[in-house]
């Protein structure tokens, strides 16, 4: 049995929750790398970083998501990502669900309005990854 899917706008509120969450692991992470590369005005410096932090963020998501389905905020807003056929979430779905995902932020935020036209209110990379995310049982 497929459970329901959350909301739009609880996906929505759990992904600004999400961003909080977000920015204090890039805080401690960011300032590990300063540590490591102090200088910051070298020309490889920039993209080096932006790579760091876009692994970081992958690494995140897809540990929690491999490892029940959830992160803190889904945890919170009581909510999980689950395979299509509502499995758990292999690590190549995870990456694949993460690089779609930044993808379809990337361009105006597509991806998530994508869902509003769904005709399962998915997100976009939901869709071309295979995922789904659903309401927690308790």
């Amino acid at each position: 049995m497929i459970s329901s899917t959350p909301g739009f706008w609880r996906r929505i509120i759990c992904m600004i929750y999400e961003f909080l969450l977000l920015l204090a692991v890039l805080f401690l992470t960011s300032f590990i790398f300063h540590l490591i590369f102090s200088d910051t005005q070298a020309a490889y410096f920039r993209p080096l970083f932006q790579f760091y932090l876009l692994v970081i963020m992958g690494c995140y998501f897809s540990w929690y998501w491999t490892h029940g389905g959830q992160t803190l905020a889904m945890q919170t807003w009581k909510m999980r990502v689950v395979a299509a056929d509502g499995s758990s979430l292999t690590k190549k779905q995870a990456v694949t669900r993460y690089l779609f995902a930044l993808t379809g932020i990337f361009f105006f935020g597509f991806g998530i309005i994508w869902a509003l036209f769904d005709r399962d209110h998915q997100f976009l990379h939901d869709r071309l990854a295979g995922t789904r995310i659903i309401k927690k049982e308790n």
